[in-house]
C-alpha cells in the first residue's frame, strides 16, 4: 500500500495509483466478483487476467469519482458477461482442488463440498439478487455501498437482499433434508 500513490501522471483528477498496488490489494475481490457472476473455475484465471489488462490500460483515466472497488466491479461484471457468452452453454461442473492428503483431507473435502454447494445455490439465483447477496454477505459491504455501486435505489437493494437471503435459506434447507 505504501506505493499506491506514485509520481504524478496525466490522470485528469490528480489520482495517482500504481497498477501493482491496485492488483495486490484487489485481486481477491475481483476473483470473488467474477465467481459471483458465474465465471467457472476453468475460466477464472483468464477472466482475472482480462480484468487487469483493462485496468492496466485504463488506470491513467481513473478519475476517483467512485471507489476503486466500484470501478473494478464494473470491469469485472463486463468481463464475466463476456466469459458467459464465450462458453455459450458449456456447463462444466464446478471444479475443486483435490485434497493433498494427510490429516486435513476430510476438512478440505468438507470445505470444497460446502463451497460447491454455496456456488450451486448462488448460480440458481437471479443475477440481480445474487450480486446483491454476494456483495453484502460475502464481501461484507454495506447495503448503501452496494446500492451506490450498482446504481440502485436503496429500497430496491434492501428488497433484493431480503429476497436473496430467503431464497438462500430455502435452498440450504432443501440441501439439508433430514
Amino acid at each position: 500500500m505504501a506505493h499506491a500513490l506514485e509520481t504524478p501522471t496525466d490522470a485528469p483528477s490528480g489520482i495517482h495509483l500504481s497498477f501493482d498496488a491496485v492488483y495486490a490489494e484487489h485481486v481477491a475481490f475481483v476473483w470473488r466478483v467474477l465467481r459471483t457472476f458465474g465465471v467457472t473455475e476453468a475460466q477464472i484465471e483468464d477472466a482475472v487476467q482480462d480484468v487487469f489488462v483493462v485496468v492496466h490500460r485504463r488506470l491513467p483515466e481513473f478519475e476517483g469519482r467512485a471507489a476503486i472497488t466500484t470501478w473494478l466491479f464494473a470491469i469485472a461484471r463486463r468481463v464475466a458477461s463476456a466469459a458467459r457468452r464465450k462458453r455459450a452453454g458449456d456447463r462444466t461442473e464446478l471444479m475443486t482442488e483435490e485434497p493433498a492428503g494427510g490429516a486435513d483431507t476430510f476438512a478440505q473435502m468438507s470445505r470444497a463440498q460446502a463451497a460447491a454447494t454455496v456456488m450451486g445455490i448462488l448460480e440458481k439465483m437471479d443475477e440481480d439478487k445474487r450480486v446483491v447477496f454476494a456483495l453484502v454477505e460475502l464481501e461484507q459491504l454495506s447495503v448503501p455501498e452496494v446500492a451506490k455501486m450498482l446504481d440502485l435505489n436503496l429500497n430496491t437493494t434492501y428488497s433484493r437482499l431480503r429476497l436473496a437471503r430467503h431464497a438462500f435459506e430455502l435452498a440450504v434447507k432443501a440441501q439439508v433434508k433430514p
